[in-house]
């Protein structure tokens, strides 16, 4: 098991597991598609023993635990995107988060059924969730897993990992203060690779902060609803202050500004990093993940 620490990522892996009946005890199968599943008897440890024996049957890391989620899904079977919501902290409709608890050795210590209550408190009470949600990542950050739980029964939990990769967005908050030859430093720190540029920034304008969506859609190289190109600069002095490129770039006023920076990745290609102020440049959002726009 990899060495547990605190995450400040966001990008998260998700292993779900289900109460789905009495069924045997530890069971290990390998699941279509890439998918891997197993059936464990809850004990104490058995967070631990689950996350370890899905590294024994992938051969690679799950990573490090971030979080645990005690959801109660009604009954329902998730879908991969409201399990990536969930985990995010979004609501889901028909979902209830009984509780969230942080990641630490000892929680991977506890039983199932101590979690399934929403708290970490030893009482090993059942609880009222239908489903225990694992949050963890892997050290790089870049690999991530979404599973669906369904809960029966009291000892016997089902559980499935599914690992993906990509779509992984690091979001800084920046001072409008600092500097784009800062910004890319920090995304650099963050990535853990240097990249080369920025080659050109274009500055977007719009009545308010862009979705989730759209920011992924940005930095997808695609166009989005709420926010408009109005100017773009090649060869943007690294010394120009997040807060002064509108102007610089001929803008003079907008509620709510953007900027979207394009660098390169050697080998791997072209990295999109986009800005978003609220406050008149006073502080920036800044996301970025790796581009295969081109």
């Amino acid at each position: 098991m990899t060495t547990l620490r605190d995450i400040t990522r966001r990008a998260t892996i998700v292993t779900t597991a289900l109460i789905v009946g009495l069924t045997a005890s530890y069971a290990p199968s390998q699941a279509a598609e890439g998918e891997a599943r197993t059936t464990i008897t809850d004990h104490p440890g058995a967070p631990g023993t689950m996350l370890r024996q899905f590294e024994d049957l992938t051969g690679r890391p799950v990573g490090d635990l971030d979080k645990v989620l005690a959801v109660d899904t009604g009954g329902r079977t998730l879908t991969g995107d409201q399990l990536a919501a969930l985990a995010a902290g979004k609501e889901v409709d028909g979902v209830k988060v009984v509780g969230t608890i942080p990641g630490s050795r000892d929680v991977l210590g506890t039983t199932m059924a101590d979690l399934a209550d929403g708290a970490y408190d030893g009482s090993g009470d059942s609880g009222t969730a239908t489903s225990l949600l694992f949050s963890s990542s892997t050290p790089d950050g870049r690999e991530w897993c979404l599973t669906m739980c369904v809960a029966s029964g009291k000892t016997i939990w089902q559980c499935l990992l599914s690992r993906r990769t990509g779509d992984l967005i690091f979001t800084l908050d920046l001072a409008g203060s600092t500097t784009i030859g800062g910004t890319k430093a920090a995304f650099e720190k963050a990535n853990g690779v240097a990249v080369d540029g920025p080659y050109t920034v274009d500055t977007l304008v719009g009545d308010g902060e862009p979705s989730a969506d759209e920011i992924k859609m940005l930095l997808d190289g695609k166009d989005i609803e709420s926010m408009r190109r109005v100017a773009t600069v090649d060869g943007p002095d690294p010394e120009w202050a997040l807060a002064d490129i509108a102007e610089k770039s001929g803008v003079v006023y907008a509620k709510t500004k953007g900027h979207l920076f394009t660098l390169n990745l050697p080998i791997l290609g072209k990295i999109l990093v986009f800005c978003v102020s609220q406050d008149g440049g006073k502080t920036w959002k800044c996301s970025a993940k790796q581009w295969g726009g081109f």
